[in-house]
Protein backbone atom coordinates (compact mmCIF):
# COMPACT_ATOMS: atom_id res chain seq x y z
CA UNK A 1 0.00 0.00 0.00
CA UNK A 2 1.45 3.00 -0.88
CA UNK A 3 2.60 6.01 1.88
CA UNK A 4 -0.34 8.15 0.94
CA UNK A 5 -2.96 5.27 1.57
CA UNK A 6 -1.32 4.51 4.66
CA UNK A 7 -4.22 6.59 6.79
CA UNK A 8 -7.56 4.25 7.79
CA UNK A 9 -9.94 3.24 5.11
CA UNK A 10 -13.36 2.38 6.44
CA UNK A 11 -16.65 2.09 4.00
CA UNK A 12 -18.52 -0.41 2.08
CA UNK A 13 -16.04 -2.66 -1.13
CA UNK A 14 -17.30 -1.59 -4.32
CA UNK A 15 -16.31 -4.16 -7.49
CA UNK A 16 -14.99 -2.59 -10.73
CA UNK A 17 -16.63 -5.23 -13.37
CA UNK A 18 -14.74 -4.15 -15.90
CA UNK A 19 -11.30 -4.23 -14.25
CA UNK A 20 -12.11 -7.16 -11.55
CA UNK A 21 -10.88 -4.41 -9.32
CA UNK A 22 -12.18 -4.46 -6.14
CA UNK A 23 -12.46 -0.94 -4.41
CA UNK A 24 -12.44 0.43 -0.40
CA UNK A 25 -12.78 4.57 0.01
CA UNK A 26 -11.83 4.70 -3.19
CA UNK A 27 -8.32 2.83 -2.68
CA UNK A 28 -7.76 -0.15 -5.57
CA UNK A 29 -7.33 -3.39 -2.95
CA UNK A 30 -4.68 -5.74 -4.26
CA UNK A 31 -4.26 -9.72 -3.10
CA UNK A 32 -2.16 -9.53 -0.13
CA UNK A 33 -3.51 -6.35 1.44
CA UNK A 34 -4.46 -6.59 5.35
CA UNK A 35 -8.30 -5.67 6.09
CA UNK A 36 -11.05 -6.26 8.12
CA UNK A 37 -14.84 -7.23 7.57
CA UNK A 38 -17.82 -6.42 9.53
CA UNK A 39 -19.78 -9.64 10.16
CA UNK A 40 -22.97 -9.73 12.53
CA UNK A 41 -21.37 -7.16 14.56
CA UNK A 42 -17.61 -8.09 15.38
CA UNK A 43 -14.81 -7.02 12.78
CA UNK A 44 -12.57 -9.98 11.28
CA UNK A 45 -9.46 -9.33 10.11
CA UNK A 46 -7.63 -11.26 6.87
CA UNK A 47 -5.87 -11.02 4.13
CA UNK A 48 -7.58 -10.53 0.65
CA UNK A 49 -6.56 -12.48 -1.74
CA UNK A 50 -8.48 -13.97 -5.11
CA UNK A 51 -8.97 -17.12 -6.95
CA UNK A 52 -11.19 -18.40 -10.60
CA UNK A 53 -14.38 -17.56 -8.52
CA UNK A 54 -13.13 -14.30 -7.98
CA UNK A 55 -12.14 -11.69 -4.61
CA UNK A 56 -11.93 -13.80 -1.10
CA UNK A 57 -10.52 -12.96 2.70
CA UNK A 58 -8.25 -15.23 3.89
CA UNK A 59 -8.79 -14.89 7.76
CA UNK A 60 -6.10 -15.69 10.59
CA UNK A 61 -7.07 -19.42 10.94
CA UNK A 62 -7.20 -19.56 7.27
CA UNK A 63 -10.66 -19.59 6.43
CA UNK A 64 -11.50 -18.25 3.38
CA UNK A 65 -14.95 -15.68 3.09
CA UNK A 66 -16.31 -14.74 0.16
CA UNK A 67 -16.42 -10.74 -0.55
CA UNK A 68 -19.22 -9.12 -2.29
CA UNK A 69 -20.20 -5.20 -3.13
CA UNK A 70 -22.08 -3.51 0.32
CA UNK A 71 -19.89 -5.46 2.78
CA UNK A 72 -18.55 -3.06 5.27
CA UNK A 73 -14.84 -3.01 5.69
CA UNK A 74 -11.53 -0.91 6.62
CA UNK A 75 -8.10 -1.07 6.98
CA UNK A 76 -6.11 -3.07 9.43
CA UNK A 77 -2.52 -3.34 10.66
CA UNK A 78 -1.02 -7.05 11.44
CA UNK A 79 1.07 -9.20 10.72
CA UNK A 80 -0.18 -12.25 8.71
CA UNK A 81 1.63 -15.21 7.44
CA UNK A 82 0.57 -18.11 5.16
CA UNK A 83 2.39 -20.50 7.59
CA UNK A 84 -0.14 -19.95 9.99
CA UNK A 85 -0.73 -23.22 12.14
CA UNK A 86 -3.84 -24.67 9.91
CA UNK A 87 -5.25 -26.84 12.65
CA UNK A 88 -6.08 -25.51 16.28
CA UNK A 89 -4.27 -28.36 18.44
CA UNK A 90 -0.49 -28.90 17.56
CA UNK A 91 -1.30 -32.82 18.41
CA UNK A 92 -2.83 -32.97 15.10
CA UNK A 93 -0.89 -35.00 12.17
CA UNK A 94 0.40 -32.65 9.70
CA UNK A 95 -2.06 -32.50 6.35
CA UNK A 96 -1.46 -34.60 3.47
CA UNK A 97 -2.52 -34.16 -0.27
CA UNK A 98 -2.60 -35.76 -3.42
CA UNK A 99 -1.78 -34.24 -6.51
CA UNK A 100 -2.49 -36.29 -9.81
CA UNK A 101 -1.12 -36.19 -13.42
CA UNK A 102 0.04 -37.38 -16.45
CA UNK A 103 2.36 -34.80 -16.63
CA UNK A 104 5.26 -35.11 -14.96
CA UNK A 105 6.45 -31.45 -15.39
CA UNK A 106 3.46 -30.62 -13.50
CA UNK A 107 4.02 -33.29 -11.30
CA UNK A 108 7.16 -32.03 -10.29
CA UNK A 109 6.75 -27.83 -10.23
CA UNK A 110 3.51 -28.15 -8.26
CA UNK A 111 5.02 -29.73 -4.79
CA UNK A 112 8.03 -27.79 -4.61
CA UNK A 113 5.19 -24.93 -4.94
CA UNK A 114 3.64 -26.19 -1.93
CA UNK A 115 6.86 -27.12 -0.12
CA UNK A 116 7.61 -23.57 -0.55
CA UNK A 117 4.18 -22.03 0.50
CA UNK A 118 2.59 -24.29 2.67
CA UNK A 119 6.31 -26.48 4.44
CA UNK A 120 4.14 -28.29 7.09
CA UNK A 121 1.81 -30.26 4.01
CA UNK A 122 3.07 -33.64 3.26
CA UNK A 123 2.53 -34.09 -0.72
CA UNK A 124 2.12 -37.00 -2.32
CA UNK A 125 2.44 -37.50 -5.88
CA UNK A 126 0.32 -40.68 -8.37
CA UNK A 127 0.56 -40.17 -12.60
CA UNK A 128 -2.61 -41.75 -12.85
CA UNK A 129 -6.43 -42.04 -11.68
CA UNK A 130 -5.56 -45.90 -11.15
CA UNK A 131 -2.17 -45.15 -8.87
CA UNK A 132 -4.20 -42.20 -7.21
CA UNK A 133 -7.68 -44.94 -6.56
CA UNK A 134 -4.78 -47.43 -4.65
CA UNK A 135 -3.27 -44.32 -2.24
CA UNK A 136 -6.56 -43.07 -1.45
CA UNK A 137 -7.57 -46.38 -0.27
CA UNK A 138 -4.71 -46.78 1.83
CA UNK A 139 -5.04 -43.43 3.88
CA UNK A 140 -6.40 -40.47 4.21
CA UNK A 141 -6.31 -37.26 2.67
CA UNK A 142 -7.01 -33.70 3.27
CA UNK A 143 -7.25 -32.89 -0.32
CA UNK A 144 -6.65 -34.11 -3.86
CA UNK A 145 -5.65 -31.93 -6.93
CA UNK A 146 -5.91 -33.31 -10.28
CA UNK A 147 -5.63 -32.90 -13.50
CA UNK A 148 -9.02 -32.83 -16.09
CA UNK A 149 -7.55 -34.82 -18.87
CA UNK A 150 -5.80 -37.65 -18.79
CA UNK A 151 -5.40 -41.24 -20.14
CA UNK A 152 -7.75 -44.32 -18.88
CA UNK A 153 -9.67 -42.70 -16.08
CA UNK A 154 -10.19 -38.52 -16.97
CA UNK A 155 -10.49 -36.24 -13.63
CA UNK A 156 -14.38 -36.13 -13.50
CA UNK A 157 -14.41 -40.03 -12.86
CA UNK A 158 -11.54 -39.90 -10.45
CA UNK A 159 -13.90 -37.08 -8.50
CA UNK A 160 -16.70 -39.78 -8.97
CA UNK A 161 -14.46 -42.36 -6.91
CA UNK A 162 -12.80 -39.89 -4.61
CA UNK A 163 -16.89 -39.16 -3.20
CA UNK A 164 -17.28 -42.88 -2.51
CA UNK A 165 -14.13 -43.74 -0.44
CA UNK A 166 -13.64 -40.24 0.74
CA UNK A 167 -16.60 -37.81 0.60
CA UNK A 168 -15.19 -35.72 3.42
CA UNK A 169 -11.93 -34.88 0.89
CA UNK A 170 -11.94 -31.95 -0.78
CA UNK A 171 -10.92 -32.37 -4.51
CA UNK A 172 -9.47 -29.14 -7.04
CA UNK A 173 -9.86 -29.96 -10.81
CA UNK A 174 -7.12 -28.69 -13.35
CA UNK A 175 -8.54 -27.41 -16.38
CA UNK A 176 -6.78 -25.94 -19.55
CA UNK A 177 -7.51 -22.27 -20.56
CA UNK A 178 -11.07 -21.25 -21.60
CA UNK A 179 -12.58 -25.01 -20.91
CA UNK A 180 -14.99 -23.47 -19.02
CA UNK A 181 -17.98 -26.38 -20.05
CA UNK A 182 -15.43 -28.51 -18.15
CA UNK A 183 -15.53 -26.27 -14.99
CA UNK A 184 -18.86 -26.14 -14.88
CA UNK A 185 -19.33 -30.24 -15.31
CA UNK A 186 -16.54 -30.35 -12.07
CA UNK A 187 -18.45 -28.15 -10.37
CA UNK A 188 -21.70 -29.85 -10.97
CA UNK A 189 -19.89 -32.77 -9.98
CA UNK A 190 -18.96 -32.04 -6.86
CA UNK A 191 -15.25 -30.90 -7.03
CA UNK A 192 -14.43 -28.40 -4.65
CA UNK A 193 -12.76 -25.53 -6.55
CA UNK A 194 -10.65 -25.63 -10.16
CA UNK A 195 -7.85 -24.09 -11.06
CA UNK A 196 -7.36 -22.76 -15.06
CA UNK A 197 -3.64 -23.65 -16.50
CA UNK A 198 -1.30 -21.70 -16.83
CA UNK A 199 -1.67 -22.16 -13.05
CA UNK A 200 -1.15 -18.62 -11.55
CA UNK A 201 0.83 -19.63 -7.83
CA UNK A 202 -1.09 -17.63 -5.36
CA UNK A 203 -4.70 -18.95 -6.53
CA UNK A 204 -3.68 -22.25 -6.37
CA UNK A 205 -2.41 -22.03 -2.77
CA UNK A 206 -5.12 -19.78 -1.43
CA UNK A 207 -7.75 -22.08 -3.39
CA UNK A 208 -5.71 -25.35 -1.81
CA UNK A 209 -5.77 -23.83 1.86
CA UNK A 210 -9.32 -23.29 1.76
CA UNK A 211 -9.68 -26.60 0.69
CA UNK A 212 -7.47 -28.16 3.45
CA UNK A 213 -9.26 -25.83 6.49
CA UNK A 214 -12.60 -27.28 4.99
CA UNK A 215 -11.92 -30.84 5.21
CA UNK A 216 -10.48 -30.46 8.80
CA UNK A 217 -13.52 -28.85 9.77
CA UNK A 218 -15.48 -31.33 8.65
CA UNK A 219 -13.68 -34.29 10.55
CA UNK A 220 -13.74 -32.14 13.42
CA UNK A 221 -17.51 -32.49 12.79
CA UNK A 222 -17.76 -35.59 12.68
CA UNK A 223 -15.10 -36.51 15.34
CA UNK A 224 -17.54 -34.24 17.69
CA UNK A 225 -20.91 -35.74 16.30
CA UNK A 226 -19.49 -39.21 17.53
CA UNK A 227 -18.28 -38.28 20.62
CA UNK A 228 -21.72 -36.71 20.65
CA UNK A 229 -23.32 -40.15 19.71
CA UNK A 230 -21.38 -41.75 22.47
CA UNK A 231 -21.95 -39.76 25.29
CA UNK A 232 -25.23 -39.92 24.25
CA UNK A 233 -25.24 -43.47 24.77
CA UNK A 234 -23.26 -43.39 27.83
CA UNK A 235 -26.48 -40.99 29.28
CA UNK A 236 -28.86 -43.57 28.08
CA UNK A 237 -27.00 -46.20 29.88
CA UNK A 238 -27.05 -44.36 32.88
CA UNK A 239 -30.19 -43.33 32.79
CA UNK A 240 -31.76 -46.49 32.37
CA UNK A 241 -29.49 -47.65 35.32
CA UNK A 242 -30.92 -45.24 37.64
CA UNK A 243 -34.19 -46.28 36.60
CA UNK A 244 -33.68 -49.53 36.91
CA UNK A 245 -32.14 -48.77 40.57
CA UNK A 246 -35.52 -46.75 41.51
CA UNK A 247 -37.92 -48.80 40.56
CA UNK A 248 -36.02 -51.92 42.50
CA UNK A 249 -36.24 -49.43 45.84
CA UNK A 250 -39.63 -48.93 44.88
CA UNK A 251 -39.99 -52.28 44.85
CA UNK A 252 -38.18 -52.70 48.32
CA UNK A 253 -40.00 -49.78 49.42
CA UNK A 254 -43.42 -51.42 49.06
CA UNK A 255 -42.56 -54.73 50.68
CA UNK A 256 -41.16 -52.86 53.39
CA UNK A 257 -44.60 -51.02 53.84
CA UNK A 258 -46.46 -53.95 53.74
CA UNK A 259 -44.10 -56.54 55.64
CA UNK A 260 -44.76 -53.76 58.79
CA UNK A 261 -48.65 -52.99 58.01
CA UNK A 262 -48.94 -56.44 58.28
CA UNK A 263 -46.67 -57.02 61.06
CA UNK A 264 -48.69 -54.25 62.97
CA UNK A 265 -51.90 -55.58 62.46
CA UNK A 266 -51.11 -58.54 64.48
CA UNK A 267 -50.82 -56.73 67.55
CA UNK A 268 -53.11 -54.15 67.20
CA UNK A 269 -55.95 -57.13 66.63
CA UNK A 270 -54.79 -58.92 69.86
CA UNK A 271 -55.02 -55.11 71.60
CA UNK A 272 -58.45 -54.85 70.71
CA UNK A 273 -59.77 -58.23 71.36
CA UNK A 274 -57.61 -57.46 75.46
CA UNK A 275 -59.37 -54.13 75.44
CA UNK A 276 -62.82 -55.39 74.87
CA UNK A 277 -62.47 -58.43 76.87
CA UNK A 278 -61.29 -56.13 80.07
CA UNK A 279 -64.40 -53.74 79.48
CA UNK A 280 -66.80 -56.72 79.14
CA UNK A 281 -65.44 -57.94 82.51
CA UNK A 282 -65.67 -54.96 84.25
CA UNK A 283 -69.19 -54.17 82.86
CA UNK A 284 -70.81 -54.57 85.98
CA UNK A 285 -68.22 -53.16 88.47
CA UNK A 286 -68.09 -49.74 89.58
CA UNK A 287 -65.18 -47.64 87.52
CA UNK A 288 -64.12 -44.92 88.00
CA UNK A 289 -64.32 -41.91 85.68
CA UNK A 290 -60.77 -41.82 85.14
CA UNK A 291 -60.17 -45.13 84.18
CA UNK A 292 -63.46 -45.15 82.05
CA UNK A 293 -62.38 -42.50 80.22
CA UNK A 294 -58.60 -44.36 79.53
CA UNK A 295 -60.88 -47.22 78.23
CA UNK A 296 -62.31 -44.78 75.66
CA UNK A 297 -58.90 -42.99 75.09
CA UNK A 298 -57.30 -46.71 74.44
CA UNK A 299 -59.28 -47.74 71.96
CA UNK A 300 -59.49 -44.34 70.24
CA UNK A 301 -55.75 -44.92 69.73
CA UNK A 302 -55.90 -48.70 68.82
CA UNK A 303 -58.55 -47.66 66.51
CA UNK A 304 -56.69 -44.96 64.82
CA UNK A 305 -53.12 -47.17 64.92
CA UNK A 306 -55.35 -49.32 62.90
CA UNK A 307 -56.57 -47.30 60.56
CA UNK A 308 -53.55 -45.79 59.94
CA UNK A 309 -51.98 -49.54 58.81
CA UNK A 310 -54.69 -49.92 57.12
CA UNK A 311 -53.88 -46.94 55.21
CA UNK A 312 -50.57 -47.70 54.56
CA UNK A 313 -51.19 -50.96 52.77
CA UNK A 314 -53.91 -49.15 51.01
CA UNK A 315 -51.23 -46.53 49.66
CA UNK A 316 -48.56 -49.41 48.88
CA UNK A 317 -51.48 -51.49 46.91
CA UNK A 318 -52.33 -48.81 44.90
CA UNK A 319 -48.67 -47.44 43.89
CA UNK A 320 -48.69 -51.37 42.70
CA UNK A 321 -50.44 -53.38 39.91
CA UNK A 322 -52.22 -55.23 43.23
CA UNK A 323 -54.64 -52.45 43.06
CA UNK A 324 -57.27 -53.83 40.46
CA UNK A 325 -60.78 -52.42 39.93
CA UNK A 326 -64.02 -54.85 39.32
CA UNK A 327 -65.99 -52.01 37.52
CA UNK A 328 -70.03 -51.82 36.46
CA UNK A 329 -72.46 -50.27 35.68
CA UNK A 330 -74.74 -47.69 37.98
CA UNK A 331 -76.67 -45.14 38.65
CA UNK A 332 -74.80 -42.98 40.24
CA UNK A 333 -77.19 -41.34 41.93
CA UNK A 334 -78.95 -44.29 43.70
CA UNK A 335 -75.34 -45.79 44.85
CA UNK A 336 -74.59 -42.44 46.82
CA UNK A 337 -78.13 -42.06 48.31
CA UNK A 338 -77.82 -45.31 49.60
CA UNK A 339 -73.97 -44.69 50.90
CA UNK A 340 -75.42 -41.86 52.58
CA UNK A 341 -78.33 -43.34 53.77
CA UNK A 342 -76.36 -45.94 55.98
CA UNK A 343 -73.77 -43.13 57.17
CA UNK A 344 -76.42 -41.51 58.85
CA UNK A 345 -77.96 -44.69 60.23
CA UNK A 346 -77.61 -44.38 64.11
CA UNK A 347 -75.17 -41.55 64.42
CA UNK A 348 -77.57 -38.87 64.82
CA UNK A 349 -77.47 -37.41 61.26
CA UNK A 350 -80.49 -35.89 59.23
CA UNK A 351 -80.34 -36.48 55.81
CA UNK A 352 -82.72 -34.82 53.57
CA UNK A 353 -82.62 -35.81 49.60
CA UNK A 354 -83.91 -33.72 46.97
CA UNK A 355 -84.22 -35.92 43.47
CA UNK A 356 -83.88 -33.31 40.47
CA UNK A 357 -83.61 -35.07 37.64
CA UNK A 358 -83.17 -38.84 36.22
CA UNK A 359 -80.59 -41.39 36.44
CA UNK A 360 -76.66 -40.84 35.91
CA UNK A 361 -74.79 -43.92 35.01
CA UNK A 362 -71.13 -44.57 35.62
CA UNK A 363 -69.08 -47.46 35.04
CA UNK A 364 -67.46 -48.00 38.40
CA UNK A 365 -65.72 -50.09 41.31
CA UNK A 366 -68.54 -49.99 43.93
CA UNK A 367 -67.01 -50.84 46.43
CA UNK A 368 -64.11 -48.57 46.34
CA UNK A 369 -66.39 -45.17 45.28
CA UNK A 370 -68.04 -46.20 48.44
CA UNK A 371 -64.48 -45.78 50.46
CA UNK A 372 -63.67 -42.78 49.04
CA UNK A 373 -67.14 -40.95 50.15
CA UNK A 374 -67.38 -42.65 53.48
CA UNK A 375 -63.44 -41.15 53.42
CA UNK A 376 -64.68 -37.36 52.39
CA UNK A 377 -67.87 -38.13 54.89
CA UNK A 378 -66.00 -39.16 57.69
CA UNK A 379 -63.49 -35.87 57.01
CA UNK A 380 -65.92 -33.25 56.81
CA UNK A 381 -66.47 -31.44 60.27
CA UNK A 382 -68.89 -28.25 60.74
CA UNK A 383 -68.21 -25.35 62.66
CA UNK A 384 -69.06 -24.91 66.62
CA UNK A 385 -71.99 -23.23 65.12
CA UNK A 386 -75.54 -24.91 66.40
CA UNK A 387 -77.18 -24.60 63.11
CA UNK A 388 -74.82 -25.69 60.30
CA UNK A 389 -75.40 -27.57 57.04
CA UNK A 390 -72.90 -30.32 54.82
CA UNK A 391 -74.63 -30.57 51.17
CA UNK A 392 -73.60 -32.52 48.57
CA UNK A 393 -74.74 -31.94 44.87
CA UNK A 394 -74.45 -34.42 41.98
CA UNK A 395 -74.20 -32.17 38.44
CA UNK A 396 -73.62 -33.52 34.78
CA UNK A 397 -71.38 -30.89 32.87
CA UNK A 398 -71.00 -32.07 29.28
CA UNK A 399 -69.94 -36.30 29.41
CA UNK A 400 -68.33 -35.91 33.12
CA UNK A 401 -70.35 -36.37 36.37
CA UNK A 402 -69.34 -33.87 39.21
CA UNK A 403 -70.54 -34.85 43.10
CA UNK A 404 -69.41 -31.58 44.93
CA UNK A 405 -69.09 -32.16 48.83
CA UNK A 406 -70.00 -28.52 50.51
CA UNK A 407 -69.16 -28.43 54.11
CA UNK A 408 -68.15 -25.39 56.84
CA UNK A 409 -65.36 -26.07 59.92
CA UNK A 410 -62.66 -27.72 57.56
CA UNK A 411 -59.60 -29.32 59.07
CA UNK A 412 -57.11 -30.80 57.36
CA UNK A 413 -57.24 -33.49 55.30
CA UNK A 414 -54.63 -36.58 56.08
CA UNK A 415 -53.28 -39.61 54.03
CA UNK A 416 -57.05 -40.47 53.35
CA UNK A 417 -57.36 -37.79 51.02
CA UNK A 418 -54.60 -39.01 48.87
CA UNK A 419 -56.13 -42.56 48.85
CA UNK A 420 -58.96 -41.16 47.46
CA UNK A 421 -57.42 -38.56 45.24
CA UNK A 422 -55.84 -41.91 44.35
CA UNK A 423 -58.73 -44.26 43.71
CA UNK A 424 -60.56 -41.08 42.02
CA UNK A 425 -57.72 -41.10 39.35
CA UNK A 426 -57.84 -44.91 38.68
CA UNK A 427 -61.69 -44.17 37.14
CA UNK A 428 -60.09 -41.72 34.67
CA UNK A 429 -61.29 -38.91 36.79
CA UNK A 430 -59.60 -36.72 39.41
CA UNK A 431 -60.57 -34.99 42.92
CA UNK A 432 -59.87 -31.83 44.03
CA UNK A 433 -60.35 -29.02 46.93
CA UNK A 434 -60.90 -25.49 47.44
CA UNK A 435 -61.13 -23.34 50.31
CA UNK A 436 -63.24 -20.34 50.65
CA UNK A 437 -63.60 -17.55 53.29
CA UNK A 438 -65.08 -18.23 57.07
CA UNK A 439 -63.63 -21.81 56.97
CA UNK A 440 -65.67 -22.97 54.12
CA UNK A 441 -64.87 -25.70 51.39
CA UNK A 442 -65.82 -27.56 48.72
CA UNK A 443 -64.56 -30.76 47.83
CA UNK A 444 -65.35 -31.82 43.72
CA UNK A 445 -65.21 -35.53 42.82
CA UNK A 446 -65.03 -35.52 39.03
CA UNK A 447 -66.08 -38.92 36.62
CA UNK A 448 -66.46 -39.74 33.18
CA UNK A 449 -70.04 -41.01 32.18
CA UNK A 450 -71.06 -44.27 31.15
CA UNK A 451 -70.58 -44.37 27.23
CA UNK A 452 -74.69 -44.22 26.12
CA UNK A 453 -74.71 -40.96 28.96
CA UNK A 454 -71.30 -39.52 26.60
CA UNK A 455 -73.06 -40.00 23.42
CA UNK A 456 -76.36 -37.94 25.06
CA UNK A 457 -74.27 -35.13 26.34
CA UNK A 458 -72.59 -35.02 22.79
CA UNK A 459 -75.74 -34.37 21.37
CA UNK A 460 -76.81 -31.74 23.96
CA UNK A 461 -73.21 -30.29 24.35
CA UNK A 462 -73.87 -27.65 26.84
CA UNK A 463 -70.97 -25.96 29.32
CA UNK A 464 -74.23 -25.23 31.83
CA UNK A 465 -74.32 -27.66 34.68
CA UNK A 466 -77.14 -29.86 35.18
CA UNK A 467 -78.39 -31.16 38.72
CA UNK A 468 -79.54 -34.53 39.18
CA UNK A 469 -79.46 -34.75 42.97
CA UNK A 470 -79.04 -32.90 46.63
CA UNK A 471 -78.49 -33.65 49.89
CA UNK A 472 -78.05 -31.89 52.96
CA UNK A 473 -77.31 -33.27 56.04
CA UNK A 474 -77.38 -31.89 59.31
CA UNK A 475 -75.45 -31.97 62.36
CA UNK A 476 -76.38 -32.47 66.33
CA UNK A 477 -76.16 -29.60 68.70
CA UNK A 478 -72.03 -29.65 69.10
CA UNK A 479 -71.91 -29.25 65.34
CA UNK A 480 -69.81 -32.49 64.78
CA UNK A 481 -70.61 -35.18 62.25
CA UNK A 482 -70.95 -38.04 64.07
CA UNK A 483 -69.02 -41.03 63.01
CA UNK A 484 -69.90 -45.27 62.74
CA UNK A 485 -67.48 -47.39 64.39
Amino acid sequence: MDDKNTHEMTGTLQFDEERNFLLLDGHELSSGENIEIRVFGSWIPGQVAIDSAGWYLVTLDQVGIRLHAGLFARSCDFRFSQQLALQPASQQPEPSILIVDDDPALLSALPKTISLRIPQVHVVTAQSAQAALRLLQEKRYDAVVSDIKMPDMDGLSLLSKIHECQPETPTILITGHGEHNLAIQALRGGAYDYIQKPIERDNFVAALLRAIQTCQLRRQVQEQQQALELYARSLERLVQQRTEELAEAHTTKDKVVSLVSQELKEPITRLKSLTQLLRQKLENSELSEIVTRSFGNIEESIERTETLVQELLSTSDIETQRFILHRQRCDLAQLCQRILEEEAAGTGIKLDFEGVAGPLEVEVDEEQLRRVLRMLINNTQASEHIECLTTMTLQQIGKEAILTLRDQGTHSLGSDFYIARKIVERHDGHLEIQNFPEDRRAIFVTLPLFESNQEQAAESASPIPHTHAIWTMSYDDKGALAKKH
